[in-house]
C-alpha cells in the first residue's frame, strides 16, 4: 500500500505531513511527499523515510521578498500550482493508493485523484477556510467585497467567487484536457463536505464552527528525537530558564524590529533570551552572554526547558508549546494565527498580543502576564489534557479509506 501526501505551503503547511507519515509507515503504508523544493522542508519528510518529490517554486523565497507575496502574484502562482498538480504531483500520484492533500488550495488535487480513480482527502489544520455561519472568511487576493456587506453567507459567497477567479481558469482547462468536467465551485470542490482536521481538541474544539461535517483526528505530530546542540545546552545550563522568541516561517515585514524590541522586553523581566532565528533571520542586538540564538532545532525537547515561547502563533508552534506546558505570547501575523492567539488567551495558557507589530510597551506588559506563576500553572494543567495518537488516527482512518469499495473508474 502506498499514499501520497501533498502540500504547498510554509513550514506549519508541512511538518504535519512528516508526523502523517510517520504513523503510516509504522502501518506498513509506503509513502510519497510532494512538496516545495525548499531543502529544509524536504528534510521534514526524508527523515521519517517517505519519499519526496518536489513541485512548484520556493515558498521561503515567496515569503521573504522585499515585501512579501504580491496580489498580482498570487494569480501567478495559483496558475503555477494548478499545473504543478497536474504534472508532478499527478505523476507522483501514479501507483498511489490514496491522496491527502492540505496547505494552499490544492487546486488540482481531486482531479488528479479523481483520473487515478484513488481516494481523495482534503486535510487542514484550522476551520478558518471552512464555510461557516459563525465566522467570516479569511482575506484572499481579488477583487474586494463591496462596501459595507457584513451577511456571512453573503461573504462566503464572495470568498467562493474570489476562489474561481484564481484558480478556475487554470483547473478546467487541465481537467477538459484529461475529458473531465467543468468544475463550477473550485473552493467547495477541493474542500469536499469532509474535510479533516488536525488539530489538538483541547485547543481546538472548533467540529461545530462549520458548516462542513468535519472529521477531527487530533493534530500530527512529527516525531522528533534529535538531540539538542552542545552550545544550546551549555546555554541552558547556565542559568535560569531564558524566554524563547521565534517567529518561523513569518518574514515579520510589518515588524522589522522585532528581534530588538523583543530582547529589550525579555531583559526588562530580568530574563535570559533565547532567539530563534527563523525565516526573518532574527540576529542578536550585542555580545552579551544572556543571549543566545538558534538556527532549526528540535522544539519538543526545548520548550519544556524554558520560561515561556514568544511566536506567531502558528498551528505547529502553539502545539508544540501547549504540550510542553509553555506559557505562550502569540504575535499572530496573518491566517489562521489570530484564531490561535485567541485560543491561547481563552484557555488562560498565555497572552495575546494586540496586532502584529509590538512595541516594547506592549511586549513588556504581555510577558508580564505570561511569566505569572497562574500562568504556568494553567498551561501545564492543559499540556496534560493534549492528545498524542492524532497522526495513528489519521493513519488508520486513510488505511479504511483505501479499502473502502469504489465504483470502477470510467473508461
Amino acid at each position: 500500500m502506498r499514499v501520497l501526501l501533498m502540500s504547498y505551503g510554509s513550514r506549519g503547511d508541512v511538518e504535519p505531513l512528516a508526523g502523517l507519515a510517520a504513523a503510516l509507515r509504522e502501518l506498513g503504508v509506503e509513502v510519497r511527499a510532494c512538496v516545495p523544493p525548499d531543502e529544509e522542508l524536504a528534510a521534514l519528510l526524508t527523515r521519517v523515510g517517505a519519499e519526496v518529490v518536489s513541485f512548484g517554486s520556493s515558498v521561503r523565497a515567496l515569503v521573504t521578498g522585499a515585501r512579501g507575496p504580491s496580489p498580482d502574484l498570487a494569480f501567478k502562482v495559483a496558475a503555477e500550482l494548478v499545473a504543478g498538480h497536474f504534472g508532478e504531483v499527478a505523476a507522483a500520484a501514479e501507483g498511489c493508493d490514496a491522496l491527502l492533500a492540505t496547505g494552499l488550495m490544492p487546486a488540482g488535487a481531486r482531479s488528479v485523484a479523481e483520473h487515478l480513480g484513488i481516494p481523495y482527502v482534503l486535510a487542514c489544520f484550522h476551520p478558518c477556510g471552512l464555510p461557516s455561519s459563525h465566522y467570516p472568511p479569511l482575506t484572499r487576493p481579488g477583487k474586494p467585497n463591496p462596501p459595507g456587506v457584513t451577511d456571512l453567507k453573503e461573504l462566503w459567497r464572495l470568498d467562493a467567487e474570489r476562489v474561481d477567479a484564481l484558480y478556475g481558469d487554470p483547473l478546467n482547462t487541465h481537467r477538459a484536457a484529461l475529458g473531465m468536467p467543468p468544475v463550477d465551485n473550485v473552493r467547495d470542490h477541493v474542500l469536499t463536505e469532509r474535510p479533516w482536521l488536525a488539530a489538538d481538541p483541547a485547543l481546538g474544539p472548533w467540529q461545530e464552527m462549520t458548516d462542513l461535517e468535519l472529521v477531527p483526528t487530533g493534530a500530527w505530530i512529527r516525531p522528533d528525537d534529535r538531540p539538542l546542540p552542545a552550545e544550546l545546552e551549555a546555554f541552558l545550563a547556565a542559568g535560569a530558564p531564558p524566554v524563547y522568541v521565534g517567529f518561523g516561517s513569518m518574514a515579520m515585514h510589518a515588524a522589522s524590529d522585532v528581534g530588538p524590541v523583543a530582547i529589550e522586553a525579555v531583559r526588562a523581566h530580568g530574563r535570559r533570551v533565547l532567539l530563534g532565528r527563523g525565516w526573518a533571520d532574527l540576529a542578536l542586538v550585542d555580545g552579551q552572554d544572556d543571549c543566545f540564538a538558534v538556527g532549526d532545532v528540535n522544539h519538543q525537547a526545548l520548550f519544556p526547558r524554558v520560561a515561556a515561547v514568544v511566536h506567531h502563533g502558528g498551528a505547529g508552534t502553539t502545539t508544540t508549546a501547549a504540550r510542553a506546558g509553555a506559557p505562550q505570547v502569540v504575535v499572530p501575523q496573518v491566517a489562521d494565527q489570530p484564531l490561535w492567539a485567541a485560543r491561547v488567551a481563552d484557555l488562560g495558557i498565555g497572552v495575546a498580543h494586540d496586532g502584529p507589530a509590538p512595541t516594547l510597551a506592549s511586549l513588556t506588559a504581555a510577558l508580564e502576564a505570561a511569566l505569572s506563576p497562574v500562568t504556568r500553572e494553567r498551561a501545564e494543567a492543559v499540556a496534560g489534557t493534549m492528545r498524542t495518537d492524532g497522526a495513528t488516527v489519521a493513519a488508520k482512518l486513510l488505511i479504511d479509506e483505501i479499502g473502502r469499495e469504489r465504483p470502477p473508474v470510467p473508461a
